[in-house]
């Protein structure tokens, strides 16, 4: 029983949904049908009629009637067979073939995507073909006076533009010429083929305008300004020339040579209409003869300065010879003496043959200048960098002499500074005999003896020959840190042995009165004996400190106390 009861609520399940299904269709059918409405009311014959109003011969009654019959197959043909396959749709839909009525709704709207599409399509070529026939009635009218007026303009302009006016005239004849055959398309139903060549007219004047526009300054360059110029400038060059100054170095009169032949074809190119890089190669050509110009001013500028400075410089190179050769044999006489490090030496040498380059510049110029071989715009540079040079070569002979003098000071120095050293060294010795003090410990001995040994490796170093001043710096800085550290190690021991003195003399007071410092003192005191001053300086002041906290500040106010009346 229960599986009849499911079987009957399924079979009515399925019954439901095929009608909303089926529903689903026919709604969907009664959307296509409204399109395809919409589509046949659509205003496309009123706009066809339009097209009667122009010539309907030629091209235009070609594509009249392509229209034409391409709407009334929507209309008769397409748009009637659909309305049965939407009757067909409605019949699968009644017979719940769901799947199969889907996809014949599909196609059916793809069809009519289609059509609307190939309507618009249709639409716009007609308002593209209206809106050609009147654009190009208005760009004619515009066109033909335009015309008119610059064939007016060159003909009272004609002396500006040489043989070339005949070209232009010519063009522009053609360019009316061709603007009368609208006419014969138009009246022939060819209005798109009208516009075309209304715009190629258009285009071509556009761009005859502007090279007529800038034709009178590019010819007036080429035939008169720059050849006046390059004339102009091959007098100023000949004059120069005879007054002595070397313009026939610079090869000018090649170039303007070859300019004289850019020119002429130039002007035949002008005159042919040809005007593409003209302006550009007119401009290179401007600026290359402004170039030559400035060259020349500095080439009359350049011979005064070459004439006044080139027996300075020669004086100047002499100098330097000798300047050397003074040096040369200073150096030798130094080296009989002093040690010379290679650095030193390698940079005399540097300086030797930084002359040698100097003096070959100098007479590669000084030949250059006598045989005339290049312009004085040349040698005022060359001129220039020699002087450079021998200003910087001048001043490292003059930093070299002073360093190798230092060679001379430095010794004088030296001796002066070994000479203190032995007197502060026997004045600490002095000092250390003179002491109260039991003994001197080995460590102030061997500092004695290092200090003596460093002096005399100095008075040594100072006596050989060659003098190696590098050898005798390196030896007194050894010495002079081996006296420092002697005389402060000295003063130390004296200060603490002077101090242990006055330490246990502070002491006495106490031996009675606190037996326990006795001990200290005794072994204080002993150690002083052993020359340990440091040590029994240290027993001394830890013993009293038991008794007295401040016994150390209280020992050096009597020590200092002790030093005064000493003084």
């Amino acid at each position: 029983m229960e599986f009849v009861i499911g079987g009957i609520l399924l079979i009515i399940a399925l019954m439901i949904v095929g009608l909303i299904l089926r529903r689903k269709i026919y709604d969907e059918v009664d959307r296509l049908e409204e399109w395809k409405m919409s589509i046949m009311s659509r205003n496309v014959t009123a706009e066809l009629g339009k097209i009667k109003q122009l010539n309907l011969l030629g091209e235009t009654q070609d594509k009249f009637e392509s229209w034409k019959d391409a709407w009334d197959e929507i209309v008769a043909q397409v748009l009637p067979d659909m309305e049965e396959d939407l009757l067909d749709v409605e019949e699968l839909a009644n017979r719940f073939n769901i799947p199969q009525a889907k996809k014949r709704l599909q196609l059916i709207e793809q069809s009519l995507q289609e059509i609307d599409h190939k309507i618009d399509q249709l639409l716009e070529d007609v308002d593209r073909l209206l809106d050609s026939e009147k654009h190009t009635k208005e760009q004619v009218e515009l066109l033909a006076p335009d015309i008119k007026e610059l064939k007016k303009y060159l003909l009272h302009n004609r002396v500006q533009f040489g043989k070339a006016e005949l070209f232009f005239e010519s063009k522009l004849t053609q360019l009316e010429k061709k603007l009368d055959s609208y006419h014969e398309l138009e009246d022939g139903g060819n209005y798109i083929a009208a516009q075309t060549m209304v715009e190629e007219v258009k285009q071509t004047f556009a761009e005859l305008e502007n090279k007529i526009s800038v034709f009178p300054e590019l010819y007036r360059k080429s035939n008169k300004m720059l050849p006046e110029q390059m004339n102009e400038l091959l007098r100023e060059m000949k004059m120069m020339a005879e007054e002595g100054l070397r313009v026939e170095q610079f090869g000018f009169e090649k170039e303007l040579r070859q300019y004289d032949k850019v020119l002429k074809q130039t002007i035949i190119n002008l005159e042919q209409g040809e005007l593409i890089d003209v302006d550009e190669t007119l401009v290179q050509m401007e600026e290359r003869l402004n170039e030559m110009v400035l060259m020349l001013e500095k080439e009359e500028k350049s011979k005064s300065i070459v004439e006044n400075e080139f027996p300075k410089l020669k004086v100047k190179v002499e100098e330097l010879k000798e300047a050397y050769i003074v040096l040369k044999q200073e150096i030798a006489e130094l080296q009989e003496t002093y040690y010379i490090e290679s650095p030193d030496l390698e940079l005399f040498l540097s300086i030797e043959k930084w002359l040698e380059k100097i003096q070959n510049q100098f007479e590669q110029m000084e030949k250059d200048y006598e045989e005339k071989a290049t312009h004085h715009v040349d040698l005022k540079d060359r001129i220039d960098g020699i002087r450079e040079e021998m200003e910087e070569l001048e001043k490292a002979q003059v930093e070299f002499y002073e360093k190798i003098k230092d060679l001379r000071k430095d010794e004088i120095e030296a001796k002066e500074k070994i000479g203190r050293l032995k007197r502060q060294l026997v004045a600490t010795n002095k000092k250390l005999m003179k002491s109260n003090i039991p003994g001197i410990p080995s460590t102030i001995l061997n500092l004695l003896e290092e200090s003596t040994d460093k002096c005399e490796v100095v008075l040594k170093n100072l006596y050989k020959h060659p003098l190696d001043m590098g050898r005798v710096q390196h030896s007194l800085d050894e010495a002079y840190k081996a006296v420092s550290h002697f005389t402060e190690q000295t003063e130390m021991l004296l200060d603490q042995a002077r101090l242990v003195e006055v330490a246990i003399q502070y002491g006495n007071r106490y031996r009675t009165t606190h037996p326990e410092i006795n001990g200290s003192l005794i072994e204080a005191e002993k150690l002083f004996r052993d020359y340990k001053y440091e040590k029994a300086l240290e027993v001394c002041v830890k013993g009293l400190e038991e008794v007295n906290p401040y016994a150390m500040k209280k020992i050096e106010q009597l020590d200092e106390h002790y030093q005064q009346m000493l003084s």
